[in-house]
């Protein structure tokens, strides 16, 4: 249950973290989301309708070669999407054509943002990836990379204006400096609860904390970064190993199109990796992408399972959706119920 308060604290949020990026009256965003969306209700349609800024609604954003059409046909200033939108119109040569010249600012979430996306992106463009970070219950954003930052950043940046973080660990203490933890979040946006599921609220909301489900680490600088979520989490010989890591490497084999790890059972070692790919080039082979995760991964998080697919299963935004994944490993084969 999300309240008008919360939503109007989320926009005034957004508003003074991002203020000088904006241009009253003279922003054009591409909306490649669905506005029932919480990422495009607050960002694309509250926050720039508030600026008096434009939307153009891109009403089928799979198809890649009629999205990048109507892109050719307006001076857009700003983009908004998740890491495999951004993929996508990489890997379609028309894109990479169109004049980007009144493109000011690309924000990314609602997934990590890889690095080999994010620095193609850059490279393409001549504007970084802005990451940032939110959730549903949180209306949604929590947390974004300085406006000025000039570069990927890997993290997903600093709490929003009013906005507290916290890192708990598995004892339900304060994680240790340095120490990955659940993110919890306290603030003006976070939600009164689900609707008419109080026992599902009171596992989330503590003493008016949030408890998103995402492990993360901060830095130094107090820039916090995304490990992954929670229940993704793969269990290796005793040892946690985390998808997103995964996926990075993977994703920057210039032969992989996409790519989705998810842990599998082991009598060996209770869980073992599994990646799922889809190739870029045909020629990729196991071996090949093998010794690429080899060369930079430590030993027990190398995949010992690799399937290559024709396309990831993922959600109505365009995220991948593990879930699913792990949904079908879990079923029997046909062949195991003849």
């Amino acid at each position: 249950m999300l309240t008008h308060r919360n939503m109007q604290a989320n926009l005034e949020q957004a508003k003074a973290a991002y203020a000088p990026l904006f241009r009253a009256g003279q922003e054009l965003v591409v909306t490649a989301l669905p506005l029932y969306h919480i990422f495009a209700l607050t960002v694309n349609c509250l926050l720039f309708i508030d600026l008096g800024g434009r939307n153009l609604l891109i009403t089928n954003p799979r198809d890649i070669p009629g999205l990048v059409k109507e892109l050719a046909k307006y001076p857009f200033t700003a983009l908004s999407g998740v890491n495999t939108l951004f993929n996508a119109l990489l890997n379609n040569e028309e894109f990479l054509k169109l004049d980007f010249s009144t493109l000011r600012f690309s924000v990314g979430g609602g997934m990590a943002v890889q690095k080999a996306v994010a620095d193609k992106w850059e490279q393409t463009t001549g504007k970084h990836l802005l990451e940032g970070y939110g959730l549903t219950e949180c209306a949604p954003l929590v947390a974004g990379n300085p406006y000025d930052l000039q570069h990927y950043s890997g993290s997903i940046g600093l709490p929003v204006p009013s906005t507290d973080v916290r890192l708990v660990n598995d004892q339900g203490q304060d994680a240790a400096p340095g120490e990955p933890g659940e993110l919890w979040v306290k603030g003006p946006q976070v939600m009164l609860g689900y609707w008419q599921r109080p026992d599902a609220t009171d596992e989330v909301l503590k003493d008016g904390w949030l408890a998103t489900g995402d492990i993360v680490t901060v830095d130094e600088q107090g820039f916090i970064r995304i490990v992954d979520r929670k229940k993704d989490m793969i269990l290796v010989s005793g040892f946690n190993v985390y998808p997103n890591e995964i996926e990075d490497v993977v994703s920057q084999h210039a032969k992989v199109l996409e790519c989705a790890a998810i842990g599998v059972p082991s009598e060996a070692s209770g869980e073992t990796v599994k990646i799922c790919v889809v190739k870029k080039d045909p020629s990729l082979t196991k071996e090949e992408l093998l010794t690429h995760c080899r060369r930079h991964l430590t030993g027990y998080k190398v995949p010992k399972i690799v399937e290559f697919r024709d396309e990831l299963p993922k959600s109505n935004v365009g995220k991948i959706l593990r879930r699913e994944l792990r949904d079908e490993q879990a079923k029997p084969k046909a062949a195991d119920a003849a």
